[in-house]
């Protein structure tokens, strides 16, 4: 699998991140970030620092810094901390260099130079995809696979749009345009990831783990589980960017899921950021989107115990 991983680089990236690494077969062929989570030029950081601590190199090109319009975004720090990893960036390194080209520019070429051949994860805001598909209206067709985290089924958010999912609702024009430009996609939704959390138990047994990502991925959750725990509905650790990459890594996680045709709402006072899904085909639209409804999380648990060098 020759993998680009599109981030926003908070917490729960940088668990995907380390997922995609570590796993037999593929290669992640370039990184591009984009500001969500938190800014991108802490994003760009801590993409370094995950490659920094797993030993490994790619390039890194760095994306947008604000949404498609200007206005609307804030960074998260209640769950990623002000630097996005729970307070474990660390130092600037300074050997580290990003790429000249731009996100969106990077992926038209990349995937001109390979088509039918990437898959694409996108794990915060579309802002960088909604502007590489202007760029090249062919882009997406060229694409092996689409896989992102984001969105509602049935309108159960996490924002002040209380119908809206985060990266949804940072850039609902992007989702909008990514959306009407991909003819197939695989859609990792916050509903999904609210009813396939890993038990507390399951998570203080991985946060035991004493190896460098081990350790890594205790410090840089320890804020993050602490926030989670105060809502009792929560059922345990969540895992959304994760979730996100397994069933992109391995497909064959996937329980259940929905095809339908999908869009986003971007004018809605209280609904700006939900995504819209036809399960009736009331608008006549063909299917453009496998909304994932149910997955092994065991086999999640699995991928993570091998990650973090169980």
């Amino acid at each position: 699998m020759q993998l680009v991983i599109d981030t926003d680089a908070g917490v729960d990236d940088a668990q995907a991140i380390i997922m995609a690494l570590t796993t037999p077969g593929v290669e992640v062929t370039a990184f591009t970030t984009v500001t969500g989570n938190v800014h991108v030029s802490h994003v760009n950081r801590n993409v370094f620092t995950v490659l920094d601590l797993m030993g490994k190199t790619a390039p890194v090109y760095p994306g947008a810094d604000q949404p498609l319009l200007p206005g609307f975004w804030e960074p998260e720090e209640r769950v990623h901390g002000q630097d996005g990893l729970g307070g474990c960036q660390g130092p600037a390194r300074r050997h580290h260099r990003l790429e000249s080209e731009p996100a969106a520019a990077a992926l038209v070429r990349l995937a001109n130079e390979r088509p039918g051949e990437l898959t694409l994860v996108a794990l915060g805001p579309l802002t960088n995809l909604a502007l590489a598909c202007r760029l090249d209206p062919g882009f997406p067709a060229k694409i092996k696979q689409f896989v992102f985290m984001g969105g509602t089924m049935s309108g159960f958010g996490n924002t002040r749009n209380v119908t809206a999912e985060f990266n949804a609702f940072c850039d609902p024009e992007a989702g909008l345009i990514t959306l009407e430009a991909f003819a197939e996609a695989t859609m990792l939704c916050w509903e999904t990831t609210i009813q396939h959390p890993f038990s507390w138990e399951q998570y203080d047994r991985l946060a035991a783990i004493d190896t460098p990502a081990g350790r890594f991925f205790r410090d840089s959750t320890h804020a993050t589980a602490a926030y989670i725990r105060q809502f009792p509905q929560v059922r345990g650790y969540l895992l959304p960017d994760p979730l996100a990459m397994a069933i992109a890594l391995d497909p064959a996680l996937i329980q259940g899921c929905e095809h339908a045709y999908v869009t986003m709402e971007v004018q809605g006072t209280h609904t700006r950021g939900q995504t819209v899904i036809d399960r009736l085909g009331v608008l006549g639209r063909a299917p453009n989107t496998y909304v994932v409804t149910d997955l092994d999380t065991d086999g999640v648990y699995r991928m993570y115990e091998r990650m973090l060098g169980a």
